[in-house]
């Protein structure tokens, strides 16, 4: 009797232990952070009949792609997910509105399954034109949903043959929705006029031009930017400032993008709180032919238009970016009740440009725009004179009227001293 109360005890008390194990498991379970989404990458290969050319390594441009896919498909990382599209690949005729619809997608985006990627890889010959423009978007389809990393990585051997749809333009569009889509080009062919197009693609989009002439070229920087993929990077948020301060859209710490057009400006919010310090920057890209001359400002002010401070940055010649940024310093109010939650100083940041361009360059969308915000505690002692309300233009303002008025005063007593012992002697 006592071994069976003893062993019903036992049992009790396992299975209480089991309950309670349980009971603190599945709440643990439940505030697992998710798991962050797959990067996606789709390779677009150019299929046109230029590709049969025998100049890379003594083999033909197709022969060099198809050994760099195989050796990418074997290397890629397990948490992305790829896809690859053709272009020119099934089409052969003269055609050329049939020839500028020939893309398709050979390998959905997904997870990889190396042996099927490489046999459709495999099946492919060279065969009709070159329309980059629409396999850009149909690569953007392919890509779309989700918060992941998304990067579309073109290798061709020349321009695109289906105009009037730019794919320069193109790519400007993508980029202008916001969907942080990356466009990397590669180019086989060392051509001036190759170079130029594929580069503007990649600038439109923040991506990169590179030029290869050796598979193993090829091959290295493909994996380059499919590892780059995988990387974690920090997503931009996309925003639309406003045309005045009163309708700017309010901006957080954070990591912004926005479109902005020539010689327009942008606004945005920021509320800083006493013993803040505002510190924004931000990046202009000239994505498009502008002319040399070129200028970015971006002033902070009060939401009564009274300058704070300002941030200017100007040169003349070709750049891909311009970037400029500020700092505001508030300092902490005195005597607060501690109980009293002080109010946050609206701050007015407006974003303007001085480049131009000539009159065929279009000016929709806007230049892309990166705006970085952040709030950081303010020094004891600052010694910017922005800590003060008080703009640099009209700090420096001051003293020299200020040094003007003792100078002057000064020299009228000197003046009068020596009046004065002139008329005695």
């Amino acid at each position: 009797m006592i071994i069976r109360k003893r062993l019903t005890a036992g049992v009790c008390v396992l299975l209480a232990t089991l309950a309670a194990g349980l009971g603190t498991a599945l709440p643990a379970a439940a505030d697992e952070p998710p798991t962050a989404a797959s990067p996606k990458v789709e390779l677009v290969l150019d299929v046109s009949g230029s590709m049969r050319t025998r100049d890379i390594d003594g083999e033909s441009r197709m022969s060099a792609a198809k050994q760099a896919f195989n050796d990418v498909l074997d290397a890629v990382p397990e948490e992305v997910e790829l896809g690859i599209r053709t272009l020119g690949a099934d089409y052969p005729g003269d055609d050329r509105k049939t020839g500028c619809k020939d893309t398709r997608q050979l390998y959905p985006v997904g997870p990889l399954d190396r042996t099927e990627a490489k046999t459709a890889v495999a099946t492919l010959a060279p065969t009709g034109w070159t329309p980059i423009g629409p396999a850009l978007l149909g690569a953007a389809e392919d890509l779309e949903g989700g918060d992941a990393t998304r990067r579309i990585v073109l290798i061709t051997d020349g321009e695109d043959t289906c105009g009037p749809l730019d794919p320069c333009e193109v790519a400007r569009d993508i980029a202008a929705k916001g969907i942080h889509l990356v466009i990397d080009t590669l180019g086989l062919v060392p051509n001036a006029k190759i170079r130029q197009q594929l580069t503007c693609i990649a600038e439109a989009t923040g991506g990169t031009y590179t030029a290869v002439q050796h598979t193993d070229e090829l091959s290295t920087r493909v994996k380059q930017l499919v590892d780059r993929a995988a990387e974690p990077v920090i997503t931009p948020v996309a925003t639309e400032g406003a045309g005045s301060c009163s309708s700017a859209p309010e901006l957080k710490p954070g990591l912004y993008t926005d479109r902005q057009e020539i010689g327009k400006h942008r606004w945005y919010r920021v509320d800083v709180l006493p013993g803040q310090e505002l510190r924004a920057s931000v990046s202009v890209s000239a994505d498009r032919a502008v002319d040399n001359d070129y200028g970015v400002l971006l002033r902070a002010l009060t939401t009564h238009g009274r300058e704070i401070v300002r941030g200017a940055e100007g040169g003349t010649g070709r750049t891909d970016a311009v970037s400029t940024g500020l700092r505001y310093p508030k300092p902490e109010m005195d005597d607060v009740d501690a109980d009293v939650k002080p109010a946050a100083e609206v701050v007015c940041l407006q974003l303007g440009n001085s480049f131009s361009a000539p009159a065929s360059v279009k000016t929709t969308p806007g230049m892309p725009v990166e705006l970085t915000i952040d709030l950081v505690d303010a020094p004891d002692e600052a010694a910017d004179a922005a800590a003060f309300g008080l703009g640099r233009g009209w700090w420096l303002l001051g003293v020299l009227v200020l040094t003007g008025l003792i100078a002057g005063l000064v020299f009228g007593w000197i003046s009068r001293w020596r009046v004065a012992v002139w008329r005695t002697n």
